[in-house]
């Protein structure tokens, strides 16, 4: 038995609810900091994004007009979830290199962040609207809504606690979204995808895709039923191409820099409003 050969897993991906394989039906391998292969992943292909935006397309109406409340609710679920799992998250953090106490940090602050997240879905819209003064016998109010589908470039430092601190502010504030995992270390936001399976998440609000990211962003980023793209790559040319491609249908792009995931300032409130749109409604003030 000491000669026996480990079956290694294969992570599919998570697109509309569902765990497809790549379209291509390609994979990559995944190593650890030691350079052993511990997993497949899945290649994903220009494809498996439109479908991916086709399935965040059409579970965006129905989660936007969801009351806020019941968003909070679920995204707590998604909290509870991953408490429940904890320790299988820092077992496969461990397996990628991590230290155990570097994976509980990282596993505990993406569940306090999932659970900062929903206490703010019905909050934000009170502190981010406004009743504007006009000079007419109107009232003139401005609400925040979602944007609609968003694009999330996950940084391959700290894979878990990054993926969720960029993910619960964008469900949070209604919209739908398309996640491209770490590229080094996709294994824990494939497993997040079965914790957001059995949450009551509708299936098509997030969707997790993995593979290279010189081949993936530029299909990701051109898609014209793209609304906005979250990207947290320093390097310039990647920053430069995101933009370029996000100017062909007028995409909304928030850039964040970051090398600690762990600190509070990079949980906020702002980063909802980063994906919302503003609302004026006019209504006549009567006599």
């Amino acid at each position: 038995m000491s000669n026996r050969i480990n079956v290694l897993k294969t992570y599919k991906t998570y697109v509309g609810g569902q765990f497809p394989r790549s379209e291509s039906g390609h994979t990559y391998k995944i190593k650890n900091q030691s350079g052993d292969l511990i997993a497949n992943a899945c290649r994903c292909s220009r494809k498996d994004i439109r479908e991916a935006v086709v399935a965040a397309r059409s579970a965006f109406p129905g989660w936007s007009s969801r009351s806020a409340y019941n968003r909070g609710q679920i995204i707590y679920r998604i909290a509870e979830m991953l408490e429940g799992r904890k320790e299988q998250f820092v077992n496969e953090l461990m397996n990628t290199g991590l230290k155990k106490s570097r994976a509980i940090l990282e596993t505990e602050t993406a569940v306090d962040r999932l659970v900062y997240y929903a206490g703010w879905t019905d909050k934000y819209q009170q502190i981010f609207g406004s009743i504007n003064p006009v000079a007419s016998n109107h009232f003139n109010f401005s609400n925040p809504e979602p944007s609609g589908v968003v694009g999330l470039l996950a940084p391959d430092s700290s894979p878990l606690t990054a993926l969720i601190s960029m993910v619960a502010p964008v469900i949070a504030g209604g919209n739908s979204c398309i996640i491209l995992a770490s590229e080094e270390n996709p294994l824990s936001a494939i497993t997040f995808g079965e914790i957001v399976h059995v949450s009551d998440v509708p299936g098509g609000v997030v969707n997790i895709l993995s593979g290279y990211r010189n081949e993936l962003i530029p299909h990701l980023t051109k898609h014209m039923d793209l609304n906005a793209i979250w990207g947290t790559n320093s390097e310039k040319e990647i920053r430069k191409q995101i933009d370029e491609n996000a100017a062909l249908n007028i995409k909304r792009v928030y850039h964040t820099f970051e090398d600690d995931w762990y600190t509070d300032n990079i949980q906020n409130p702002y980063h909802i409003l980063e994906f919302q749109e503003i609302k004026t409604t006019w209504h006549p003030a009567g006599y």
